[in-house]
């Protein structure tokens, strides 16, 4: 079991496995959003413990689909928690454990800040994956 919470811990959740795998995001919206790390859960696998009344759901204009969740009171942001996917990705840095695997992949490479330097060895996409 690995626990997850907000930045205030009026939000918390577990996770009743661990997640699939973890990719990082460079592009500008996941940047601002502070969820650039992200672990891939299976819905099943995701359950809220406390304050789903806290989280507040960002739905984005087109072309843009991906919507992004958030603490109401701290800001913290949850990634794509609570989605109705099969699976989806929530913000590795809310885990409050190790979520027992690491960096596999970096997407949007090309959005990337100069300022950034990827120091692991996980794949390089400038955009999407291929069949992504």
């Amino acid at each position: 079991m690995i626990n997850g919470s907000c930045c205030c811990g009026a939000i918390k959740f577990e996770l009743i496995n661990p997640p699939s795998m973890m990719g990082t995001c460079h592009c500008s919206r996941c940047r601002k959003v502070g969820a650039s790390t992200l672990v891939f859960v299976k819905k099943d696998d995701f359950r809220w413990i406390q304050g789903q009344e806290f989280v507040a759901r960002y739905e984005p204009e087109a072309p843009y689909k991906h919507s992004r969740t958030f603490c109401k009171q701290c800001g913290t942001s949850l990634g794509e928690a609570g989605s109705q996917q099969d699976s989806f990705p929530i913000s590795a840095n809310c885990l409050d454990a190790d979520p027992l695997v690491r960096n596999t992949f970096h997407v949007f490479v090309a959005s990337k800040p100069a300022w950034y330097e990827i120091c692991d060895s996980a794949k390089q996409f400038q955009e999407y994956p291929p069949n992504g």
